[in-house]
């Protein structure tokens, strides 16, 4: 039996999804094969002995130490796209706020005096509402900068509310690309993006090479009076030249899902409690995915949406299987089919990827793959780690 620890409150459809026949789930698990989890910040300690894989609930990785798991041979899951209808509504709600002062419209409604009589409180609304006053996203132009599940469905939407849509995206997946509304404009660098857009969408993850992405430099190539928001990941921005430019009117507003203290109380930021993906749909559509990818490994050895594996789905019809991890170096393989010949375990069916520096494996054999073959392929030099899928899988 699996033993899979949960950190965080856990969507209990997710939780569902585990046979309690065969996993074991629960917060106090030591020694886990999985942990399931969604903001809970792991150190590289959590690489207890036996486990296998860890699966966030959501999409971003950055509580996760993925380059220490990588190199223990432990499969980092996330859930790209789950969340992604939530974060697209929120960021609609963020562009309205930008253009219409909503939120101050609504604390002088609820700051009038309950007792006043109706041409009291008719007078009070006309003779103010004028303050609010805004205008339309229809006839604007939004850049979107990264065009995955998010920034593909922004762009759609904004198209349907009549906005021109501009997008950036340098690593832009095959499969996003036919996502993406035929009428978005792909711009070739980030400057010619910022330079013709009135609003600025930020959907890219937080990695060494997006962190201060949106720093002084970018934001001088903004129109004067443009709004950017950021709905992504904090580090994606550098604060304090966010904050300079909204002192200086260049930037209008900054619309994030990302308080900083350079920002509190900035006329112009509009930061909201880090609410994109909390909607009830949202967390359950995460649980589930990461649920199921969890479960297709532990009990198959099968990868989907892994940030530090490749992609690897074997239809297991016959035989034991086997998942070898090794460092991505020439002649890594062969010695580790080597033993599997020297024990008489003929190989029915393979399949095998790399990413980066590590490499994976699935093999079906015949015959009967004992601890000692276990033990000869955990020797053979540059291997990682060696999974069995079994009888007895621990």
């Amino acid at each position: 039996m699996f033993k899979v620890r949960t950190h965080n409150q856990i969507a209990l459809q997710g939780l569902e999804r585990f046979p309690r026949d065969r996993f074991e789930v629960g917060t106090e698990l030591a020694d886990p094969e999985g942990i399931l989890l969604r903001s809970h910040v792991l150190t590289p300690e959590a690489a207890t002995p036996r486990l296998r894989a860890v699966a966030r609930a959501g999409a971003g990785v950055n509580n996760l130490p993925v380059e220490a798991f990588t190199e223990q041979g432990i499969v980092v899951f996330n859930t790209p796209g789950a969340n992604a209808n939530s974060v697209k509504e929120i960021v609609v709600a963020g562009l309205l706020l930008a253009c219409r002062d909503l939120s101050g419209a609504l604390a002088f409604t609820q700051g009038l005096a309950p007792d006043l009589d109706e041409p009291a409180l008719h007078d009070a609304v006309e003779g103010e509402k004028k303050r609010f006053a805004g205008r339309e996203l229809a006839g604007k132009t939004l850049g979107v900068v990264g065009l995955g599940a998010i920034g593909a469905r922004v762009a759609d939407i904004a198209l349907q509310l009549g906005m021109s849509v501009l997008g950036y995206d340098p690593a832009i997946s095959v499969d996003a690309a036919w996502r993406l509304p035929r009428e978005v404009q792909r711009q070739e660098n980030l400057a010619a993006l910022l330079a013709r857009s009135d609003f600025v969408t930020l959907h890219v993850p937080a990695l060494p090479e997006t962190q201060g992405l949106i720093n002084r430099e970018a934001l001088a190539q903004l129109r004067p009076g443009a709004v950017l928001l950021n709905f992504a990941r904090g580090p994606i921005v550098d604060p304090v030249a966010i904050a300079e430019a909204l002192k200086a009117g260049r930037l209008a507003r900054y619309v994030a899902d990302f308080p900083e203290t350079a920002l509190l109380g900035l006329p112009g930021a509009l930061l909201l409690p880090h609410l994109g993906a909390s909607t009830e749909e949202a967390e359950t559509n995460c649980a589930v995915m990461a649920a199921n990818q969890l479960i297709d490994f532990l009990e198959h050895g099968n990868i989907r949406n892994s940030v530090n594996f490749p992609p690897v789905v074997l239809e297991h019809a016959a035989g034991t299987r086997l998942a070898v991890i090794n460092e991505n170096r020439p002649n890594r393989l062969g010695p580790a089919l080597s033993v599997l010949a020297e024990h008489n375990l003929n190989v029915i069916d393979m399949l095998n990827k790399s990413r980066d520096a590590v490499a994976y494996n699935l093999i079906d054999v015949e015959g009967t793959v004992t601890e000692a073959v276990l033990e000869a392929l955990r020797q053979v030099d540059g291997v990682l780690k060696v999974y069995h899928f079994g009888e007895d899988q621990r």
